[in-house]
């Protein structure tokens, strides 16, 4: 059985179901373009807690520079408002896909402001305006997502 939890965040059951059974892995480029279908970029997908783990620091470096506002990355608890959309607080969300080419930037996360046993995916959108990222919806819940891919 992996890990429940990812940068202290309980991650889905049904995630760590899929883990646990080698369920978890994409799903191909058409199907991930069918529920994704702004998103660009060829993503991979995360394959297990541990890597998660790894993969969601890249959030913190983003979040800590003020310079790097481009990425639209804050930490929630040092916001003088509600972080929303098209803004991620970090200290909310894991990175489930990155992008196949490194450099590219761009990810799916588990969003847990709207649920924490079943958290909202988004994405990086770099496409809709090439001046800065906007976080959006890839889908309302990870159930959602996951009945959306076929796993």
């Amino acid at each position: 059985m992996v890990a429940s939890t990812v940068r202290g965040l309980a991650l889905p059951g049904r995630l760590t179901s899929l883990i646990d059974r080698g369920l978890w892995r994409h799903p191909g480029d058409a199907v991930l373009a069918e529920v994704v279908p702004w998103f660009e970029a060829p993503l991979v997908f995360v394959p297990n807690p541990e890597q998660m783990e790894w993969a969601s620091r890249s959030m913190d470096m983003f979040a800590d520079d003020p310079h790097c506002a481009f990425f639209r990355e804050a930490r929630g608890s040092r916001a003088t408002g509600p972080l929303e959309l098209p803004w991620l607080d970090v200290e909310q969300a894991v990175l489930i896909a990155v992008t196949r080419n490194p450099g590219d930037d761009g990810a799916l996360a588990l969003d847990y402001r709207t649920d924490p046993s079943d958290p909202r995916v988004v994405g990086s959108d770099f496409w809709s305006d090439p001046l800065v990222c906007r976080w959006r919806v890839a889908a309302p819940s990870f159930s959602a997502f996951v009945v959306g891919l076929g796993l």
